[in-house]
């Protein structure tokens, strides 16, 4: 009974974290007498706010983040020991997701970035600990390593575009050169995107989400204001250079794994 109290608590605390983050990203669409994020905080965080916002579309990938969330919430249930130990940084990262919406449609734009920088820094945790205690079945790959590996990913990109929205909000508008200043932050993205790759020996859900944001900021950049091509050759190269290291990383490191196996055996 001593053993099962503490993970009923834990599955509980996930559950409700995870009612509370959907019921925020509702009111974050405009729903509940919220304002959509793009024309809270005065429109800062709109598509054609920096050079560093991607388009609109680009934030239906958080259909697919809740989704996967949805069903690690469901699939812990089944995890009586949690023996990964991220149950509570999954419920850390899902109130901070709740509380960057409110401080948003609060006009709290600074407070954003530290929430989502919080957000990024739990998430990297978590995603640590995923690397360091391999999944014990396909099921649990897909809902814990790509679920997290997906929202790290995004997160990465969300966190530069809401600091280049707090600096706008604050009348920095990159001191006469905003597009190197844009070029500057993806580089820094794909440092970030490379980094996951080799530490993650090539998994493909953070890649994934990285690519899809800096692909979304070049397709802001060549059909909305600011235009800017500077900045959409910077975010394509970008994208590029995490798809590409993600792959060969990848690549390399089942070749090593099938050596291995093989020396074993023999």
């Amino acid at each position: 009974m001593s053993q099962s109290r503490p993970a009923l608590v834990r599955q509980v605390a996930v559950t409700v974290a995870y009612v509370v983050c959907v019921v925020g990203s509702l009111i974050g669409v405009g729903l509940f007498g919220g304002t959509p994020i793009a024309e809270a905080a005065g429109g800062v965080l709109a598509a054609d706010s920096t050079h560093l916002a991607p388009d609109s579309p680009a934030f239906s990938v958080w259909s697919v983040i809740y989704g996967g969330l949805g069903l690690y919430t469901l699939w812990q249930w089944w995890d009586r020991t949690d023996r990964r130990r991220i149950a509570w940084l999954v419920v850390a990262s899902l109130v901070l997701n709740a509380a960057w919406i409110l401080t948003v449609q609060a006009g709290q734009v600074w407070l954003s970035v530290v929430v989502i920088v919080a957000l990024l820094a739990v998430l990297a945790l978590t995603f640590q600990r995923l690397l360091a205690v391999p999944p014990r079945s396909r099921v649990e790959a897909l809902v814990a390593d790509g679920t997290v590996g997906l929202y790290l990913g995004w997160v990465s990109v969300a966190t530069c575009a809401n600091a280049a929205a707090a600096l706008l909000d604050s009348g920095f508008t990159g001191g006469g050169a905003p597009e190197w200043w844009a070029v500057g932050v993806l580089a820094a993205v794909a440092v970030v995107g490379v980094a996951l790759a080799v530490v993650g020996h090539g998994r493909l859900a953070p890649a994934a989400t990285i690519v899809w944001g800096l692909s979304w900021i070049a397709v802001a950049r060549t059909s909305g204001a600011p235009e800017s091509t500077t900045t959409a050759v910077a975010a394509v190269t970008a994208a590029a250079v995490v798809a590409v290291v993600t792959i060969v990383v990848r690549l390399r490191t089942g070749a090593e794994t099938r050596v291995g196996r093989q020396e074993t055996t023999t």
